[in-house]
C-alpha cells in the first residue's frame, strides 16, 4: 500500500497582517504614503515627519522580529520580502517625489530621479541576494540613510530660493544614490541598541522641528 504525504496547505495571505513586525512594516508604508501625499500638495513639514517615522517603523520591525520567539522560516521570509518592497517606496519613490516636488515636477529632473530609483532598486536587490558582508557590514550605504539625511537637508530649504534648493536636493540625491551602490563598508546601524535610541531622539527632534514649522504657517 502506498502512503502519500499531503503537503501542508499554505496559510491565508492576510494571515500575515497580524504578525507584529509586519504591522510595523505596514505602518511605515502608511507613513510613506502620507509623506508622498504631503509632498504632492506642498506641505513639506508634514512630509518630512512622515519620512522620518517611516524609518522609525522600519527599524522597529527588525528589532521586534529578532526578539519574537516561535516565528517560522516562512514568517521570516514573508516579512523580509514585505520589508524589501516597502523600502523601495519609502527610500526610493518618496525621496524621488521630494526632489520632483521642489522642482515643481519639471521634466528636467526626471533623469535625476530615475537614476536614484534605479540605484535604489539595485541596492535593495543586491542586499536581498547577498546580505551582509563577512564582517557583518553593509556593502554600500544602507538606503534608509537617504531619508535620514534628506529630512535634515530640508531643514535648510528656507535659506535658498526654491529652484536653487531643488538643485541642491538633486545633487544630494545623486550623491546618496552613488554611495548606495558603492563598495564602501558601512555598519548595520539598526542592529545596535544605542543607534536605535539615537534614531528615536532624532525622530522626535525632527517631529518637533517640523511640527513647530507647521504651527508657524
Amino acid at each position: 500500500m502506498t502512503i502519500e504525504n499531503a503537503a501542508a496547505p499554505n496559510p491565508p495571505i492576510l494571515s500575515y497582517i497580524k504578525d507584529l513586525p509586519n504591522i510595523c512594516s505596514l505602518a511605515g508604508l502608511g507613513c510613506s504614503l502620507l509623506a508622498i501625499y504631503f509632498l504632492i500638495i506642498g506641505l513639506y513639514p508634514a512630509a518630512m515627519i512622515g519620512m522620518i517615522w517611516a524609518v522609525g517603523f522600519d527599524w522597529a520591525d527588525g528589532l521586534i522580529a529578532r526578539k519574537m520567539k516561535g516565528r517560522t522560516g516562512d514568517d521570516r521570509a514573508f516579512g523580509g520580502t514585505l520589508d524589501l518592497l516597502i523600502d523601495i517606496v519609502s527610500y526610493g519613490v518618496t525621496p524621488a517625489i521630494l526632489i520632483l516636488s521642489y522642482a515643481d515636477f519639471s521634466a528636467v529632473f526626471l533623469p535625476v530621479v530615475f537614476v536614484t530609483l534605479v540605484f535604489g532598486a539595485i541596492r535593495l536587490s543586491y542586499f536581498s541576494t547577498f546580505g551582509l558582508s563577512g564582517d557583518a557590514k553593509y556593502t554600500g550605504l544602507a538606503i534608509d540613510n537617504n531619508s535620514i539625511i534628506l529630512v535634515f537637508v530640508v531643514m535648510f530649504a528656507g535659506y535658498f530660493e526654491r529652484p536653487t534648493f531643488a538643485i541642491i536636493l538633486a545633487v544630494c540625491g545623486l550623491c546618496l544614490a552613488g554611495l548606495n551602490v558603492s563598495q564602501i563598508k558601512t555598519p548595520k546601524l539598526s542592529g545596535n541598541p544605542v543607534n536605535v535610541v539615537i534614531l528615536a531622539v532624532y525622530t522626535l527632534g525632527v517631529t518637533l522641528f517640523y511640527g513647530w514649522a507647521m504651527l508657524q504657517t
